[in-house]
């Protein structure tokens, strides 16, 4: 309503800046200069409250995103947004958290950039330790909607991972070994995972989930997995459907892209449109 009250008032200041005459040679129309003031201070008061309500709109919908409810629910994250400008602060449980949480709000419509201020909550694991590389592998796993992360026990003792669990098939069994081994310094994988006696269908459907969400979902586990970790890869969503662009190193890495991508909860369909190097 305010910005067509705007339009309104400087359609009529610019007509009766062109129709009125003035009443002597040099004088001005004081009613078209405050018709044309009003209009311009309106216009900017539209617009300081259009910046607010897309701010109050991107704090909203980071909230209510699939990945801020679905696992980062624990997590104490503050959202503060100002002109599009976005600040993160608080505190998480995991580090890779803090990516997630980063990827799923630059994702989000209006969003000019994020500061991300988050800490992580105790010692971060060192790096290529045990306690590291099961971070990682249920990091590999978290995303696929082919494995079960949720019930899926990882243990990793030298190097050496043991899955345990139900898997729904032996198809999942072998799948979720072959995603723990492509995790960087995984040297085996011991697969003790039992398959279900009776077969329980899977859901193939992809959920409601917003395009941020699958964004950040991508993204992260194309990072997560040692095979595409290295490559440039850009990733856009729009309603579910995931587009891919920029370098692939062969053409076995662009296709596993395109299978990894497409493996992500909420995915709805792939166009692959990486180059290779």
């Amino acid at each position: 309503m305010k910005t067509i009250r705007f339009i309104t008032l400087l359609v009529v200041a610019l007509v009766m800046g062109a129709f009125d005459k003035p009443v002597q040679a040099g004088s001005k129309d004081t009613r078209f200069e405050t018709l044309l003031v009003a209009a311009m201070a309106m216009g900017a008061l539209d617009s300081t409250e259009q910046a607010k309500n897309m701010d109050a709109r991107i704090e909203s919908s980071a909230r209510q995103s699939y990945v801020f409810k679905t696992y980062l629910q624990g997590d104490d994250i503050k959202i503060e947004s100002k002109d599009g400008a976005v600040i993160l602060t608080g505190t998480v449980a995991e580090n890779f958290h803090k990516s997630l949480a980063q990827e799923t709000v630059a994702g989000l419509p209006g969003v000019k950039n994020v500061d991300n201020r988050l800490v992580v909550k105790g010692a971060a694991p060192t790096a290529n330790s045990d306690a590291w590389l099961r971070e990682k592998v249920k990091i590999t796993l978290l995303f696929h909607r082919s494995v079960r992360a949720g019930t899926t026990e990882v243990e990793v003792a030298g190097g050496i991972v043991t899955l345990r669990g139900e898997a729904a098939s032996l198809a999942q069994k072998e799948l979720t070994a072959e995603y723990a081994k492509d995790v960087e310094g995984v040297k085996g994988v011991h697969n003790e995972m039992s398959v279900a006696k009776i077969p329980q269908k899977e859901r193939t459907v992809g959920e409601k989930i917003d395009d941020a969400s699958i964004t950040a979902q991508v993204k992260i586990t194309l990072l997560s997995h040692q095979s595409t970790s290295a490559m440039n890869a850009k990733v856009e969503t729009k309603r579910g459907e995931v587009t891919l662009s920029g370098k692939a190193n062969n053409a076995a890495e662009l296709s596993l892209a395109t299978k990894l991508a497409s493996d992500v909860h909420g995915v709805k369909s792939v166009t692959n449109r990486m180059s290779i190097k």
